[in-house]
């Protein structure tokens, strides 16, 4: 029979809260959802779900949302109407 240990590890308050409530209508404690999830690692030696970067928060694209509010303060941006809109 396997031993269990201890694993620490820091979250979020507002993340471990919604993830206590999920796992609570699941039926489920924090710490068999965490071995569910060690599992699945184990045994696909993958993440289980796909894990990719949101490009809306690039470096480049925040320099470039900063770069307009900047403008926007500065009252450098100049708004009008997009040839798209219909009247």
């Amino acid at each position: 029979m396997s031993r269990t240990v201890n694993v620490n590890f820091k979250l979020d308050s507002e993340v471990k809260k919604r993830m206590e409530q999920a796992c609570s209508d699941m039926g489920l404690s924090m710490s068999a959802a965490f071995t569910i999830f060690a599992k699945k690692v184990g045994r696909e030696r993958r993440i289980p779900f796909e894990v990719s970067a949101d490009p809306f928060y690039s470096e480049s694209n925040i320099r470039y949302l900063e770069g307009i509010a900047r403008d926007i303060r500065e009252g450098k941006a100049h708004f009008g109407e997009h040839e798209l809109i219909e009247d």
